[in-house]
């Protein structure tokens, strides 16, 4: 096989699983009823006028399945990340001592269940669209090949490797996004 053609099936492996990398963290923000300390990854707190991801500013861990806890690592930020919780959109609900803040999950309903997993299927289908996307791209260079000089037969063998490995990085975001649906969907 062409050295270009490889190196073409390569970056569109490596492409397609930092799509699917991406699609795993967006799935691990998404509430599952349980306490997870991924949930608060993306809450930003004013650190002296600077917004800054909670996680720099603390320690978060989960006490049990449906409280997390933050430790700030200078007290007097407690109130600042008592707020950036309340103000994140998240709808929890923190309350604050004098050493940490501690976050109760609240159980989920129905509907709110429905809504994350409509979520959850919205992020599938942004991974969806880019790995497509990333297969047209890829398509468009082994034609760019072709008619630079590679031969038709190597350049048909590399569009069945692409659908194939188009396909099989397809059927992952599919097993993801039916866990997440498991997950969130448990009682």
């Amino acid at each position: 096989m062409d050295e270009r053609i490889s190196e073409e099936l390569d970056m569109v492996k490596i492409e397609m699983e930092g799509a699917l990398e991406f699609l795993e963290n967006q799935l691990t923000k998404i509430r599952t009823g349980k306490a997870s300390p991924e949930m608060l990854f993306d809450v930003l707190v004013d650190y002296y006028g600077s917004p800054t991801p909670l996680n720099q500013v603390g320690t978060i861990s989960a006490a049990d399945a449906r409280m997390l806890t933050v430790t700030p690592w200078e007290k007097s930020l407690i109130p600042a990340i008592d707020k950036a919780i309340r103000d994140s959109g998240l709808g929890l609900n923190p309350t604050s001592d004098s050493d940490m803040v501690r976050v109760p999950i609240p159980s989920l309903n129905e509907e709110r269940r429905k809504s994350l997993v409509k979520q959850a299927k919205d992020e599938a289908e942004t991974a969806r669209i880019s790995l497509r996307s990333m297969r047209h791209k890829v398509m468009d260079s082994l034609k760019k090949l072709q008619k630079a000089g590679v031969s038709e037969d190597e350049v048909k063998v590399a569009e069945q490797e692409v659908d194939k490995i188009t396909k099989e990085f397809s059927t992952k975001v599919e097993e993801h996004i039916k866990e997440k649906e498991k997950q969130i969907m448990t009682v």
